[in-house]
């Protein structure tokens, strides 16, 4: 949690916001495990949203919150919604973090994938915005919107495997042997580089997605921390593999539930969908692509389980769920591999 002065907060928002007239309010937002986000209430009533670095020691290049304001800028008037940009600061900041200030948008955030308390036309509506926002996504030329310089060039995966794998080893406790050995099956499995790239979000679920008041359409694509420029199957492979995951999961899945009784596309129908969109064949070596995500996300989870043992977890809720996850995903990614 940030430790701040108000009034010093006030002056420095007003100094930086032509808009801004002064604080009224601050509330955090409870949700989230990553970088601290606020709710700012003006004296006018105008409302924005502050998102930070947290505070304490970070791994390298974690938690880089001057990226996903670049990338809003990138993509404001794209196909793709985002809220506004309205500022970045420095590293020196009355938080004692680099934060950015960015536009409060009205809309809806639903936590579950099974969208329970909808009905079955919105489930297949929502679904089809999502995969119509993530090929809208992944069609932005990077170049064209200021970021062909937003990721390194070569192998996507290759890196990715060995930066995660690098960020997992800094950040384990007791060994998790089958995430030793999901590392070494990527490692021998790795995909030749077939010359996609886009833009891509890094963490495209239902929950970090706002939906219209009242409607499906999606107005908003939140929590773009882990954004860079990527093989837009990573992103298509993690969305399908988190509705994989249980109910019960740390981020709930839609296992052992009947989609087509709910109005859910099949995984494969889904796919088919944004390849029809996107005008592309279908993913070969799916299951790759597919390890890679539980992968992935088993180190991120690890990363999130060192920070909280430190004290800088954003919210500490659901960290021993989380500890308990990353050798529960590296087994599932493991059976998948193993076919």
């Amino acid at each position: 949690m940030h430790k701040f002065d108000r009034t010093v907060l006030s002056d420095f928002l007003k100094a930086h916001i032509p808009s801004f007239t002064g604080l009224c309010d601050i509330e955090k937002f409870h949700d989230g495990q990553s970088n601290p986000t606020y709710l700012v209430t003006d004296t006018a009533g105008q409302k924005s949203v502050l998102r930070a670095k947290p505070p304490g020691q970070l791994l390298k290049s974690a938690h880089a919150v001057d990226r996903e304001f670049r990338v809003l800028l990138a993509l404001d008037g794209s196909d793709v919604p985002v809220p506004e940009a309205i500022f970045l600061s420095g590293d020196e900041t009355p938080l004692g973090a680099q934060f950015y200030v960015m536009g409060h948008v009205d809309g809806r955030v639903f936590w579950d994938p099974a969208l329970p308390d909808t009905d079955r036309g919105f489930r297949t509506a929502a679904y089809d915005a999502q995969c119509r926002v993530l090929a809208a996504l992944h069609s932005v030329d990077p170049a064209a919107v200021g970021l062909a310089g937003y990721g390194k060039p070569g192998n996507y995966f290759a890196r990715q495997v060995a930066r995660w794998s690098d960020q997992y080893r800094a950040t384990v406790g007791d060994p998790v042997p089958a995430m030793d050995w999901v590392m070494g099956w990527l490692a021998e499995h790795m995909v030749a580089d077939d010359g996609q790239a886009a833009i891509v979000h890094g963490d495209f679920r239902l929950d970090n997605l706002m939906f219209a008041q009242g409607g499906a359409d999606i107005v908003a694509v939140l929590d773009w921390e882990l954004s860079t420029l990527g093989h837009p199957f990573a992103d298509l492979a993690y969305q399908c593999m988190g509705l994989r995951l249980p109910r019960d999961s740390v981020i709930k899945g839609l296992k052992g539930l009947d989609r087509a009784d709910l109005g859910i596309p099949a995984e494969t129908d889904y796919v088919a969908q944004y390849c029809d969109l996107r005008g592309i064949e279908a993913p070969q070596d799916w299951a790759f692509y597919l390890v890679f995500s539980y992968f992935r996300l088993a180190a991120i989870l690890q990363g999130v389980v060192f920070r909280a043992a430190k004290g800088n977890a954003s919210n500490p809720k659901g960290v021993a769920l989380m500890q308990k996850a990353v050798p529960f995903l590296a087994a599932e990614a493991k059976a998948v591999a193993q076919g």
